[in-house]
């Protein structure tokens, strides 16, 4: 089982990869979290080998692989969930998602593949172009 988030403020994927590298200084291990006040209930599902992955731009466009979950409290003192990830990011063949609030639970059927080896590093295609591709199929 796998989950879907939007990547609020992220314009790429180079975004969401920096501003990871950023943020997860501020663990002690380093690793990059997503915090959320919702605590998955198909955890051990999740944890099987799942993968969030990221909407940026309304589209699908990458995932990383989930580690663990950690019980954190923020300043409010509310218990909080922080999906510890792994700080590779794999890109995907792109997906479009409408928008939502939150995450989503993503089934293995649904997920977009991961771009071959050796695509990963091409210079990605304008976001609208990739939506429209995807809208009708193509990529």
């Amino acid at each position: 089982m796998n989950l879907v988030k939007l990547s609020v403020g992220s314009e790429s994927v180079e975004d969401l990869i920096g501003w990871q590298a950023i943020y997860a200084k501020r663990w002690q291990d380093g690793l990059p979290r997503h915090v959320t006040r919702m605590w998955p209930k198909r955890e051990p599902e999740i944890l099987n080998g799942g993968s969030i992955y990221w909407v940026i731009k309304g589209l699908v466009q990458c995932r990383q692989r989930i580690l663990r979950m950690d019980e954190v409290y923020g300043e409010d003192e509310i218990r909080r969930c922080a999906i510890v990830l792994e700080p590779d990011i794999h890109r995907t063949h792109t997906a479009p998602k409408r928008p939502f609030q939150g995450w989503r639970y993503l089934k293995p059927e649904d997920t977009p593949a991961d771009l071959p080896e050796g695509r990963e590093s091409e210079e990605p295609l304008p976001a609208e172009l990739s939506q429209a591709l995807a809208e009708i199929g193509v990529v």
